[in-house]
Parts: C-alpha cells; sequence; structure tokens
C-alpha cells in the first residue's frame, strides 16, 4: 500500500505481457507512445528508421520486451508512459 493505494510490480522481462494485456496498454496509451522506438533492440533488428503499423508494433513489443517503454505505470483508468516521478506522485494524489 502507498497512500493508500495497492502497488503491484512487475518485471515484464520476467513475466511478459500477452498480445491482449499489450493491446489494452496500446489502447490506453497509443501504441506509438508505448513503443520504444529508440530503443537498440529496434536497431538491432534493422528497423528503427521503418515505419511500422500498429500490428507490426505489437508483434514486435511480443518478441522483444526491451521494445515497451519503460516505466508503464497504470493508476486507473489512466496510462503513463515513461512518467517523471511528479507526474506519479499527481496520479497517485488524483486516485487517492
Amino acid at each position: 500500500m502507498q497512500n493508500g493505494l495497492e502497488v503491484v510490480d512487475r518485471d515484464f522481462f520476467k513475466e511478459t505481457f500477452s498480445e491482449s494485456e499489450i493491446r489494452d496498454l496500446a489502447a490506453m496509451g497509443g501504441t506509438e507512445n508505448i513503443f520504444a522506438r529508440r530503443s537498440p533492440s529496434l536497431k538491432k533488428l534493422g528497423l528503427a528508421d521503418k515505419e511500422l503499423s500498429d500490428d507490426e508494433m505489437v508483434n514486435l513489443m511480443l518478441q522483444e520486451p526491451k521494445l515497451v517503454r519503460r516505466p508503464l505505470i497504470k493508476v486507473g483508468d489512466k496510462l503513463m508512459v515513461g512518467g517523471s516521478s511528479a507526474a506519479v506522485e499527481s496520479a497517485i494524489a488524483e486516485a487517492s
């Protein structure tokens, strides 16, 4: 419990996301926003400069969890992607 809220920490490298989970997160935050476009993993795949569809980004995130931007913080029905500590504290305060 933190500020009266239950906090669930998930290491999605160990407990990878399912396709439905990634699609749900993408629906909340936008596929392009949760996709780590600047990841070295994308460059290694030779796709850094390629235009990718939402489905291609989802499939890549399923294959390589490093392509999911971090941190992803879900507070209620809001998703923060790569949020600063001030944004996180603000979201927690709103949810309390």
